[in-house]
């Protein structure tokens, strides 16, 4: 059977196939990949290794009957065991680093078995210039709407409502597995260029004539950083402005970020990142009332000596349209229901 090839590459064109196959090293895998796909890799980070060592410092030859050997015990174990319920007609794209022998060797191998297999043309790297040309090339066709507020009055949730209410959003502290706080990680985040993957992934999916809400960030997510054309839309995106009394958005920090109060050390340890921040005197003061266990007293002292200053110098002089302002007397699941029925009513307006 004829192995086809696809030469360009964007999610809808990923949708069309029944599977997509990695065929790289699960090393390269982990770093970044194409949206939906699965890591069946032809050889593992060990063996690419070895094969590409004796390739450089012994013999081509031997390097590549080397590499055969495994990727064919390789392909044979997919075939047994992840391809094994597959059906006749089952459609699968393949690709690898730059559409070469690897992606070829599966293809081949899976052709013979009869079933449809494409290839992808350049490989992983086709898929990355698509993904630079959207988010560095190019001006993003979206018609962005800021949730702003200050650290605790509850926007990630609003996001949440806002999109059980049919409402468009795009949870960038979702996609890169961040709060966007000092207190916010949530394990490790994803390499940049997987960050990268994941939003272009949302922003495809998405309706270019409907508006989108998305939480007001600073150009940096932890450690990733909002590319060039989303950054740029954010900054002249009209401004929706949420805030609640710093009392309430401290019992609501509490409810949210129980994770980090669980390790009195670890608390301590992630104060101390604002060493150059806030002072050593205040900083101290901040981590006698952790190790006392007292956080409520520490999330204001935090609201009011780290967050809220913050925030007023990023957002000072912005220049942006402000759509509307709505002050959340408390954070509740009642309350916060009605502020997103507004909220709706004001983006469905645009």
């Amino acid at each position: 059977m004829t192995i086809r090839t696809l030469s360009s590459v964007d999610t809808a064109a990923l949708a069309r196939f029944d599977a997509v196959i990695d065929a790289r090293s699960p090393g390269e895998f982990a770093l970044d990949r194409l949206p939906g796909a699965v890591n069946l890799p032809v050889l593992s980070d060990a063996e690419r290794a070895e094969v590409g060592t004796i390739y450089v410092q012994e013999s081509r030859h031997r390097a590549r009957r080397l590499g055969a050997a495994y990727v064919a015990r390789n392909i044979a174990r997919h075939l047994e065991e992840a391809l094994s319920d597959q059906p006749p007609g089952w459609q699968p794209l393949v690709y690898c680093w730059r559409g070469g022998q690897r992606s070829h060797a599966f293809a081949t191998v899976l052709s013979q078995v009869g079933w449809p297999v494409t290839v992808l043309e350049g490989g992983y790297r086709t898929w990355r210039r698509h993904v630079t040309a959207r988010l560095y090339d190019a001006e993003l066709p979206y018609r962005l709407v800021l949730l702003g507020g200050g650290t605790g009055v509850g926007k990630t949730e609003m996001l949440r409502l806002l999109a059980e209410r049919g409402v468009q959003t795009l949870d960038l502290e979702a996609l890169a597995e961040h709060r966007g706080s000092v207190f916010g990680a949530m394990g490790p985040q994803p390499s940049q260029k997987l960050f990268e993957t994941r939003l272009v992934t949302e922003l495809e999916r998405l309706d270019q004539a409907e508006p989108v809400v998305v939480e007001a960030e600073s150009s940096k997510i932890g450690d990733r950083v909002l590319p060039p054309s989303l950054w740029q839309a954010m900054a002249t995106a009209p401004r929706i402005e949420l805030s609640a009394p710093a009392e309430a958005r401290a019992d609501y920090l509490l409810r949210t970020y129980t994770d980090a109060l669980e390790s009195p050390a670890e608390l301590t340890n992630t104060l101390a990142r604002l060493d150059n921040r806030v002072g050593r005197k205040r900083l101290a003061q901040w981590c006698d009332l952790a190790a006392r266990g007292e956080h409520r007293q520490l999330a204001l002292a935090l609201i009011e000596g780290h967050y809220d200053p913050a925030y007023t110098r990023s957002s000072r002089n912005d220049g942006q349209i402000k759509l509307t302002a709505i002050e959340l007397s408390t954070i509740t699941p009642d309350l916060q229901s009605k502020v997103a029925a507004k909220i709706e009513g004001v983006v469905n307006s645009l």
